[in-house]
C-alpha cells in the first residue's frame, strides 16, 4: 500500500527513483558544506560520489525513455523529444543561475554576508563583469554546485547517437565511450571556460562514459536481462573493492601506487576526467547494491515513498535544491549555527525539495485523470457502438 497523498508509480522503475533521490538528498547535503551531515554522505567512504550515481542513473532513464521510439525507427521525432529535454535542461540551469547570483548579492547588500562573493565561482560577476555575463548564457562560466546540469544537458545532444550504437550492441556502445573517454583523459580533451582559463570541472568528454554505461543498462533492462548478470565471484570481488575504498579514504591514504608512472587518470582521483578509481568505484556499488535482495525489499517501505518521489521529479528537485542550498549557505554564514539548528536547516530545505515534487506529480496525475475524463466523454457507449456497428 502506497503511502497517503503520496502518487504511486505504476509502470516505473521504482528502484531508480529511489537511488536517484538518495542521490539528490546526499547532493543537497553536500551542497551546505560545513554541516556535520556532509561528513556522512558516501564520498566520504569510497572514491566516488553522488555525482557519478546521478549521471548513471541518468543514462539509464534516458536508455529507458527514449530508445523504443528509436527501436520502432521514429529518428526524427524521438530525437526531437530528446533535444527539448536537453532545452528544457539548459532553461532550468539557467534560471537557477540567475537565482543563485540574486541570492548572493542579497546576501552582501542586505545581510552582510560578503563571505559568500569569494565563494561559487562568484569573483569573475565582479572582476569581469561583462565577459560573465557573456559566459553564463554560453555555459563557459558555471557557478560552483551550479555545473551538473550543463552536464547533463550535453550528454542529452548526444544522446540520440548513443541510443543508436546501443540498439545494436551494448558493447559496442561502451567500447565507443571507453575510446572517448581514453582519448579526453590522453589528450586532456574538455570544453573552455569562458571568461576563466581552463575547462568545465564535469568534463563532458569523459563523463560520457559512465552515462554510456547507464544508456546500456537502460537498453538491457527494455529487454529483461542485466547488462552484467549477477555473478557471484564479480559481486564479491566488487564487495572487496568498494571495502577497500572505504579503508583507504577513511585513513586518507592519499594517492594509489602507480601515481609516478601511470597517467592522471588511470591512477588517481580527478572528477574533471572521472579517473579510473572513481569510475569503477561508482560501477561496483551499482553492481553490489542491484544484487543485494534486501535493498531492493528495504525499497518497498512506506518510508521511501518520498524519496521515490522526489526522484521521479528529480529536475525540479535538483533546481530547487540547488538554489535552496545557497539560501543555507548564506543562513549558515550570517548566523552562528550548531548541530540542531543544521539538523533543522536541512529537514527544512529536502521537506520544501519533497513538497515541490508532490505538488508536480498531483499537477501531473491531475492533467492524466483530465485526459482520461475527456476521452471518456467523447467515447461512444457499448449501445451506441451497437448502433455504430448495425448501420455500418
Amino acid at each position: 500500500m502506497n503511502a497517503p497523498f503520496i502518487p504511486s508509480s505504476v509502470g516505473r522503475d521504482q528502484r531508480l527513483d529511489v537511488f536517484r533521490g538518495l542521490a539528490l538528498i546526499t547532493i543537497f547535503i553536500n551542497h551546505v558544506p560545513g554541516n556535520l551531515y556532509e561528513t556522512l554522505t558516501s564520498r566520504n567512504f569510497g572514491f566516488s560520489d553522488a555525482a557519478e550515481a546521478f549521471v548513471l542513473m541518468s543514462g539509464i532513464a534516458v536508455g529507458l525513455a527514449y530508445s523504443r521510439g528509436f527501436r520502432e525507427r521514429a529518428f526524427f521525432a524521438t530525437c526531437m523529444k530528446v533535444w527539448r529535454r536537453a532545452g528544457l535542461l539548459y532553461v532550468t540551469h539557467i534560471v537557477s543561475s540567475v537565482l543563485a547570483i540574486a541570492l548572493v548579492a542579497g546576501g552582501a547588500l542586505y545581510f552582510g554576508v560578503f563571505e559568500m562573493l569569494g565563494r561559487i565561482n562568484f569573483g569573475p560577476l565582479l572582476t569581469k563583469p561583462l565577459q560573465t555575463m557573456v559566459g553564463v548564457p554560453l555555459l563557459g562560466h558555471q557557478l560552483g554546485y551550479f555545473n551538473i546540469l550543463p552536464l547533463y544537458a550535453m550528454l542529452l545532444l548526444i544522446s540520440p547517437l548513443y541510443i543508436m550504437i546501443g540498439l545494436r550492441s551494448p558493447l559496442a556502445l561502451i567500447g565507443v565511450a571507453v575510446v572517448v573517454w581514453l582519448l579526453a583523459g590522453t589528450f586532456r580533451l574538455n570544453l573552455p571556460n569562458y571568461p576563466n582559463p581552463g575547462g568545465w570541472f564535469f568534463n563532458p568528454i569523459a563523463w560520457q562514459l559512465i552515462y554510456a554505461v547507464g544508456i546500456a543498462g537502460g537498453l538491457c533492462m527494455l529487454e529483461g536481462r542485466k547488462l552484467v548478470p549477477y555473478r557471484a565471484w564479480l559481486f564479491w570481488l566488487c564487495a572487496a573493492f568498494l571495502a577497500f575504498s572505504c579503508v583507504w579514504v577513511l585513513l586518507k591514504a592519499g594517492a594509489l601506487p602507480g601515481r609516478e608512472v601511470l597517467p592522471f587518470f588511470i591512477a588517481g582521483f580527478d572528477k574533471t576526467f572521472v579517473a579510473l578509481p572513481r569510475l569503477l568505484h561508482a560501477l561496483a556499488l551499482a553492481y553490489v547494491l542491484t544484487n543485494v535482495a534486501w535493498v531492493i525489499k528495504a525499497f518497498q517501505w512506506s518510508v521511501f515513498r518520498p524519496i521515490e518521489l522526489m526522484g521521479r521529479n528529480g529536475l525540479a528537485v535538483f533546481a530547487s535544491g540547488s538554489v535552496l542550498a545557497i539560501v543555507l549557505q548564506i543562513v549558515r554564514l550570517r548566523f552562528e549555527t550548531n548541530f540542531a539548528s543544521d539538523t533543522v536547516l536541512l529537514a527544512v530545505g529536502i521537506a520544501l525539495q519533497y513538497a515541490v515534487a508532490l505538488f508536480l506529480s498531483r499537477q501531473k496525475a491531475e492533467r492524466k485523470e483530465a485526459r482520461r475524463a475527456a476521452e471518456r466523454k467523447f467515447m461512444p457507449s457499448p449501445p451506441e457502438k451497437e448502433r455504430l456497428r448495425e448501420s455500418a
